[in-house]
């Protein structure tokens, strides 16, 4: 596989990022954000649930998966509720509209009505990201001339934890599926789930998967579990927040141009603790009531805490 380059990042050396006094590792945290990125600048993404429940994989965080059961199966959307939806997100101040459709990977019908949503969205003037499983032969190639921007496919976990959380599927599988994407000529949007009862370690190796793709993810987002009902995880034990806080921390020094984004989670974080991963190098933000099936901070509770750091968005 091709996505992942020399190894340059090590699992060694991020964990001992993550061991540094917490004052040290954001203090550099910092110092490369400022080099990178505006200081104060956040970018804004609303993500949309297209097609919602009856996944036919196993992912053991997620709701959607027909494996637990706990989400009824929905069909795609139709285009004029995807586009009412895009509209009010870019009135609202988002400045990317990202659709997730559960399923193992798109049919070609399936894949038809997306281009066209893609098309549609581009219109409102909005940059658009997917996130549609995997990707057969010529998909990816389909995706970009309709001009996606982003194709969102996530490593979720270290390589060694990765069985523990999904057994119908490998992780190469979805190195194959970013290779698509990237030969496509598509930004790559990849990132993580944290607290799902991995050891410091396995985020570390996380990251340096991330950190030694070539190129690295343009975005990459950091998810914090939110356990659901019904699911492997739903009693995984809530992870330390300045751990979370490192992580993004040691994201940002790992990839350094890379937009480092809090996703999932945010409804249980602190305005504190959203303000120290700010402080440690997160620069985008899912913006909404709704990430696919758990919760997100209301758009007007963001607002006010821009207001109140003196954040611009993007």
């Amino acid at each position: 596989m091709t996505a992942i380059a020399e190894k340059t990042c090590t699992t060694d050396a991020l964990e001992a990022l993550f061991a540094l006094p917490f004052n040290d590792l954001l203090y550099r945290a910092q110092q490369v954000h400022r080099q990178h990125h505006e200081a104060n600048a956040i970018q804004r993404s609303t993500l949309l649930s297209i097609k919602t429940g009856g996944c036919s994989e196993d992912c053991g965080y997620c709701s959607q998966s027909a494996h637990h059961g706990k989400v009824e199966r929905e069909a795609l959307l139709e285009l004029p509720e995807v586009l009412a939806a895009a509209t009010a997100a870019r009135d609202k101040g988002a400045s990317r509209f990202c659709m997730g459709a559960a399923w193992r990977g798109p049919k070609e019908s399936d894949l038809e009505r997306v281009t066209e949503m893609i098309r549609a969205v581009k219109a409102l003037g909005l940059e658009t990201c997917v996130t549609l499983g995997t990707l057969k032969e010529g998909q990816a190639e389909r995706l970009a001339e309709a001009g996606l921007d982003y194709y969102n496919h996530n490593i979720d976990t270290a390589p060694e934890f990765y069985a523990q959380v999904i057994t119908t599927h490998g992780q190469g599988e979805r190195f194959n599926t970013l290779d698509k994407v990237r030969e496509a000529g598509i930004k790559v949007c990849c990132g993580g789930i944290v607290g799902m009862g991995e050891t410091r370690r396995a985020r570390a190796a996380l990251l340096a998967e991330l950190a030694n793709m070539s190129p690295p993810p343009e975005s990459v987002p950091i998810n914090e579990l939110v356990p659901m009902p019904g699911t492997p995880l739903e009693n995984a034990p809530p992870l330390d927040p300045f751990e979370f806080i490192r992580t993004i921390a040691v994201a940002r020094i790992a990839m350094p141009s890379s937009m480092v984004r809090l996703s999932a989670g945010r409804q249980e974080m602190s305005d504190e603790q959203q303000a120290l991963c700010f402080l440690a190098g997160a620069n985008s933000i899912f913006y909404g009531d709704k990430l696919l099936t758990a919760g997100n901070p209301e758009a007007d509770r963001d607002e006010s805490l821009f207001q109140r750091l003196g954040l611009v968005a993007i």
